[in-house]
């Protein structure tokens, strides 16, 4: 055989076996790949972290404000209607166990309710006022987060005014009852809004000879308030 076949046959021999060192490199090189891909780190999304219920206990300061309207009897002048403004300023303790809340609440408002008609007893006309009305309730709610309906109940305190033209009439304080219902709302943790309905009965007081002389001249007053407050809370929140 001559050389130059020789030396043609090693070069082929070198040709060929550059594919079969670079199979063999990936072979090698293949189960190390899988190795570090079977301990590569598993990243998994952050938890989400549940934001807590809103907690209705502590005590609150607020005010108040709204509408009103009412009858009140006379035994010598029959009935009349009464409208008017009240305005005030209010204070509570909340109680809150799982859902439930426990509450006291009391406020003051000065109030502009007042009403006036004739009648065969009162010809120049009687007129019933009342300008200021203070209560002492409880509530009891059931709390969703932060909205709370409540029912609420208890004291009635304010004052009745009762007269006639050329008489000097007359004023009581009087205590009764009042009942109603609200919701009320977390608007920030510690600026809540609410709205409620009360109803008042301040029973009756006897202005006798001084409102249209009939001496057992009993004036009742019974009214209606709607209200919307706002409240500071001091504790609770999320």
């Amino acid at each position: 055989m001559s050389k130059n076949s020789t030396n043609r046959r090693n070069r082929l021999n070198r040709i060929a076996l550059v594919p079969a060192l670079a199979l063999l490199g990936l072979a090698v090189a293949a189960p190390a790949r899988a190795a570090d891909l079977s301990v590569a780190p598993i990243y998994k999304a952050p938890p989400v972290v549940a934001t807590p219920a809103y907690n209705w206990s502590g005590f609150y300061l607020g005010v108040n404000g709204g509408g009103a309207w009412g009858t009140s009897n006379w035994n010598s002048a029959g009935s009349r209607n009464l409208s008017g403004e009240v305005v005030g300023g209010t204070a509570g303790a909340n109680w809150q166990m799982g859902h439930a809340v426990l509450g006291v609440e009391g406020d003051v408002d000065w109030s502009n309710l007042k009403g006036s008609s004739t009648a065969a007893g009162c010809p120049a006309g009687c007129t019933t006022n009342n300008d200021w009305l203070g209560t002492v309730r409880g509530r009891a709610g059931y709390a969703f987060d932060r909205f709370l309906p409540y029912v609420t109940g208890g004291l009635a305190v304010g004052d009745i005014k009762a007269g006639t033209p050329g008489l000097t009439g007359a004023t009581q304080t009087n205590a009764g009852w009042t009942a109603g219902a609200g919701v009320e709302f977390a608007l920030t943790n510690n600026w809540t809004a609410k709205a409620e309905y009360l109803h008042v009965d301040l029973g009756n007081m006897n202005c006798g000879f001084n409102c249209g002389g009939v001496a057992n001249n009993n004036v009742s007053l019974k009214s209606d308030l709607v209200r919307g407050g706002v409240n500071f809370r001091f504790g609770g929140g999320n």
